[in-house]
């Protein structure tokens, strides 16, 4: 993977100088260490009960003792993926400042645990299992044509790949990887003139790297230590196809048909992450998408997905975005309003219906040019279980005006929209 021509964004300079920062990093790197031994006291506790029931209901149950087993050798399994996902972790951010290395004191945080995580990090723990299978195995296939497909689609339709070429002669690049590695890189014939396309709340990265393997400039931007973990294992650690497995609904005790769908093993990577075109321009960065992105009139496309609920005040977000994209730049978004931090202690929140949320794009100065709601959408779900979730997600593309609009005044006695700027 490549990074953007800047591979320091702002304020990661400073991120884990910081006393908190650093007890943050320590506390989720705690939660995948304690991974294991918190899901066996799981088991324990089922299999305590088990134990005191009458000798002939243990006797009918015998299958079911059985299956509690060969639930503790997934757990087992599991763990040896998060031993590799967070080995040296401590150095997955040594490029955040180009003068020095990683301090000392950061580089030893993994060595000593916290006290043991809250239930909420080993919730989030479980669910970057789980978006393993959404992200990199056959079996997410679905999930991801019905969320990342479109959008895609709507890039390669708004910036056709044959307008974006032009002759370059051999030449070699020197770029930084997407974590810490200096890497070297020769294009041939070909070099795509840079189409800018950000992808905030990427998770463990599929969406943009799909997009950058089609010839874009594309950067992820992640805030959470647990999916940031979890990607630089796969885009940088995974090589190969399917080498690697987990079970990702081992700890879903509920709703299973037959044994066999709470301990299925799922494969990844279905694709090997490091099979991109040489001239491919793919970063990821961490840090708060409102913190990270500054700089106005810089992006060609910004692509969410799943995310602008993922905010306190969504309106923050939708500013946000208009002002980081360039004058004609399009948003595409697809995915419902779920709202994260609605109801969440010590948490402020904000929970307009679409309906709202549509009149603050609009009154930003965007003008709406597809929409469609009630798309069926999944995430992260377990195709075999009794009990399936649904989201009527919301799919539009927007752009910002080339020049500038004030929506708060009206021409020719009309207010203006984004329909009538596009037709004008």
């Amino acid at each position: 993977m490549e990074t953007m021509s800047n591979p320091y964004p702002k304020k990661m300079h400073d991120t884990y100088e910081d006393e908190e920062e650093r007890k943050h990093f320590q506390r989720i790197v705690s939660a995948f260490k304690y991974y294991k031994n918190h899901s066996l006291l799981r088991v324990k506790k089922t299999e305590s009960y088990l134990l005191s029931l009458p000798a002939h209901h243990q006797k009918l149950l015998s299958k079911y003792r059985e299956h509690l087993q060969e639930v503790k050798r997934c757990i087992e399994n599991n763990d040896e993926i998060i031993k590799l996902i967070i080995k040296d972790v401590a150095h997955i951010f040594e490029n955040v400042s180009p003068a020095t290395a990683q301090t000392e004191s950061v580089r030893k945080v993994h060595l000593t645990l916290n006290p043991r995580p809250v239930m909420a990090d080993q919730e989030k723990v479980q669910a970057t299992i789980k978006q393993l299978v959404r992200d990199w195995s056959v079996e997410g296939t679905e999930e991801r044509m019905a969320c990342y497909q479109p959008i895609i689609d709507e890039i390669m339709n708004q910036f056709p790949l044959e307008y974006w070429y032009e002759p370059l002669k051999l030449k070699t690049l020197y770029i930084y990887n997407s974590y810490c590695d200096i890497v070297k890189h020769s294009s041939e014939k070909y070099e795509m003139i840079d189409v800018q396309i950000l992808v905030p709340g990427a998770g463990l990265g599929r969406l943009a790297y799909e997009i950058a393997r089609r010839g874009y400039t594309c950067q992820g931007n992640e805030f959470s230590l647990f999916m940031l973990f979890a990607s630089h294992f796969v885009l940088n650690k995974c090589r190969g196809v399917n080498s690697y497995q987990v079970h990702p609904w081992v700890h879903q005790y509920m709703n299973n048909l037959k044994p066999e769908h709470q301990t299925q093993a799922v494969f990844f990577p279905d694709v090997n992450p490091s099979d991109l075109p040489e001239n491919a321009q793919f970063s990821m960065a961490a840090g708060d998408f409102l913190e990270v992105y500054t700089e106005n009139n810089h992006w060609d496309c910004v692509a969410t997905c799943f995310f602008i609920d993922c905010a306190n005040n969504v309106v923050q977000f939708i500013e946000t975005i208009y002002k980081i994209l360039k004058p004609g730049g399009i948003w595409i978004n697809l995915g419902p309003l779920l709202y994260h931090f609605s109801d969440m202690p010590m948490e402020d929140s904000i929970e307009p219906s679409y309906d709202v949320v549509r009149d603050v794009i609009q009154g930003f100065g965007f003008q709406l040019e597809k929409e469609e709601t009630r798309v069926k959408t999944r995430y992260a779900q377990n195709i075999n279980s009794m009990l399936q979730c649904e989201y009527n997600s919301v799919y539009f593309v927007c752009r910002k005006p080339k020049r500038h609009i004030d929506n708060m005044s009206h021409r020719n006695g009309t207010e203006s929209n984004g329909m009538q700027e596009q037709e004008n």
